[in-house]
């Protein structure tokens, strides 16, 4: 197996009693585009919030042979793992460049992140086109639709060199045509990277997913290829209420 891979193994996050991630064990290569899908509740984004350093966890969480699981939060960004929320964390009133170019600056001092350079970073061009904003480039990202902040801020992780992105939601809210660009975005990145997309729409999912991880109340229920989970009838159980929608 590659180096940039991310394995869990027995991951559990308790809350004054309350186990909300109960013994996870996962594995998630580079160019698997991985879904992790679970009712309200099931523990997704606490799972994330584990891996990430927000949530003080046991067992092991390994990025290629280095444990995440008990390092501070920007540690764990430095080595090389990007997360996004379900509303986009960007500097609105900056524009797309200016919030790639100091995403991309992250190293580097305030006086020469201030400093107005005579030509835009390689990296950053490269993260324009990838994320599709060439054309907005000079626009306030706070104008931006709300599809578009979200790929300005999976664009931010990309120059940061980010070799694992854990996605929370990142269509809900988007139009059809926004969830369809996305979901190609995410098929470009994801192929060099290993992305975990924490999501809630069952179409986008049946759309884009290499693979499906299925939690429910903590814990693993179902894992495998999309055809393969919503046939689990634990799964359409689960889903009861939905039931029809998950295995349609």
């Amino acid at each position: 197996m590659n180096a940039d891979y991310l394995e869990l193994s027995d991951v559990r996050v308790t809350f004054d009693g309350f186990v909300a991630v109960d013994g996870v064990t996962m594995t998630v290569p580079r160019g698997d585009l991985r879904f992790l899908i679970g009712p309200n509740g099931a523990g997704k984004t606490t799972l994330v919030d584990a891996i990430t350093g927000l949530a003080p966890a046991t067992g092991s969480a390994l990025f290629g042979r280095t444990e995440l699981l008990g390092r501070k939060v920007h540690r764990i960004v430095r080595l090389g793992i990007g997360r996004t929320f379900q509303t986009a964390t960007v500097f609105e009133n900056l524009t797309v460049l200016q919030n790639l170019d100091i995403a991309a600056g992250a190293g580097r001092g305030p006086l020469t992140l201030l400093r107005r350079r005579s030509s835009v970073p390689a990296e950053v061009e490269e993260a324009l086109e990838t994320v599709g904003l060439v054309d907005v480039r000079d626009k306030p990202a706070g104008v931006l639709p709300h599809g578009q902040k979200q790929w300005l801020e999976i664009g931010m992780l990309i120059v940061q060199n980010a070799r694992v992105l854990l996605l929370d939601e990142p269509v809900a809210g988007m139009s059809a045509q926004e969830r369809a660009d996305t979901g190609e975005l995410l098929r470009r990145i994801g192929a060099e990277r290993t992305v975990v997309v924490v999501e809630h729409d069952m179409d986008f999912m049946r759309c884009f997913a290499d693979s499906v991880t299925v939690l429910h109340a903590g814990k693993v229920l179902s894992e495998g290829t999309v055809a393969q989970v919503q046939a689990d009838p634990r799964v359409q159980e689960v889903y009861l209420g939905t039931a029809a929608e998950v295995g349609a």
